[in-house]
């Protein structure tokens, strides 16, 4: 009975961190490029439209229920997790902010043949992403050990590969902003965001490994984190 009264006001903060972020997303970039007169954030802005629709489209088709849950904190989150999530956003926000004050200044510009570049990374970011969480029940949002849901190791798709594959795919969209966006500067968020990514990957691992049975089992099966044969 406790807990209801908390309920109400733990979805309205979330609503205004969600809108904020958005609010960041959409229009801080043109707040710190000085203009709406920026192709090359429109075309990142629908190659983000596209493939997260897609992704969203092909996840729903595969694994509608894990969506639902998606949606909440689950019981049991890590505390270290929460913070992790909140400063992550604001990061990969960080690269068009700092790409629209290249355009401000003039820093240098990447030509627009790296685009299509940056368009491979991201699409094999979502695909990556999208075929994780169509095969693992368990993907939710925030890293707990999920006792209500019978949580076990998955080790098929992707995770015979990897044992992260979701943090490959927000590494590698984070890798394409700075590519999509055209900017030389964005890529030091890009490299932070990574390192961000790199240090969950770590964490969510040494928890597993304390909390979900087989799973030190299945990382003696499956050694790479992120990427066979580097880490």
């Amino acid at each position: 009975m406790s807990r209801h009264p908390e309920a109400p006001r733990h979805w309205f903060l979330m609503l205004l961190w969600a809108l904020a972020l958005a609010l960041g997303w959409t229009v801080g970039p043109f707040l710190a490029a000085g203009t709406w007169r920026w192709p090359r954030f429109w075309a990142y802005a629908a190659a983000l439209i596209i493939g997260t629709l897609a992704h969203r489209r092909y996840v729903a088709s595969k694994n509608p229920e894990l969506l639902k849950r998606r949606q909440r904190i689950g019981e049991g989150t890590q505390r270290w997790d929460l913070v992790w999530n909140f400063l992550y956003w604001p990061q990969m926000i960080a690269a068009p902010i700092v790409a629209g004050l290249g355009v401000r200044y003039g820093w240098a510009q990447a030509p627009w043949p790296l685009f299509l570049l940056g368009l491979v990374l991201y699409a094999a970011g979502m695909s990556v992403s999208g075929r994780a969480m169509a095969v693992n029940p368990h993907f939710e949002g925030t890293v707990r050990l999920q006792e209500e849901l019978g949580h076990r190791v998955i080790d098929v798709g992707p995770y015979s590969v990897i044992r992260h594959p979701g943090y490959l795919g927000l590494a590698l969209w984070g890798l394409a902003q700075p590519l999509l966006l055209g900017s030389w500067a964005a890529g030091v968020p890009a490299v932070m965001v990574v390192l961000w990514i790199a240090l969950r990957t770590a964490l969510e691992d040494a928890f597993l490994r304390r909390a979900l049975p087989g799973y030190g089992d299945y990382a003696g099966r499956v050694r790479a984190r992120l990427l066979p044969g580097v880490w």
